[in-house]
């Protein structure tokens, strides 16, 4: 297995990074806010993150692809949201721009250093 911690298991640590948030919104919303249904669909959403991260993080080249093209979404979210965006541009006020370009960039770098990386493109 590859050093944990380095830019070919980025996109995995982050997908870890979102399934365990995920997991603390299925205990909120279940313990706290009482719903039911809200916490199953959230559940859903833990294990497959999950297993997207458990995964890619042993080397498995199906994994590593599905979570190229998820950082490759989130870098176009974050695009898109930088021209087109009401909601965040309200929230976040004069500060918007320098958030918005700097999470975008962000993902660019992590997306294509893991693409890099793991030769996802490289015919062999």
């Amino acid at each position: 297995m590859k050093k944990s911690l380095s830019w070919a298991n980025s996109l995995d640590w982050f997908m870890a990074l979102l399934a365990l948030v995920a997991g603390l919104a299925v205990l909120q919303t279940f313990v706290v806010g009482k719903h039911y249904i809200i916490p199953s669909i959230l559940l859903v959403v833990t294990v497959l993150l999950g297993n997207l991260a458990w995964y890619g993080l042993t080397q498995t080249n199906w994994a590593k692809r599905v979570n190229f093209w998820c950082g490759f979404l989130l870098t176009a979210h974050g695009l898109f949201a930088l021209f087109w965006s009401k909601r965040y541009r309200e929230v976040l006020g004069d500060q918007f721009e320098v958030i918005c370009l700097a999470l975008t960039l962000l993902f660019f770098g992590l997306t294509w250093m893991y693409a890099k990386q793991n030769r996802l493109f490289v015919k062999a």
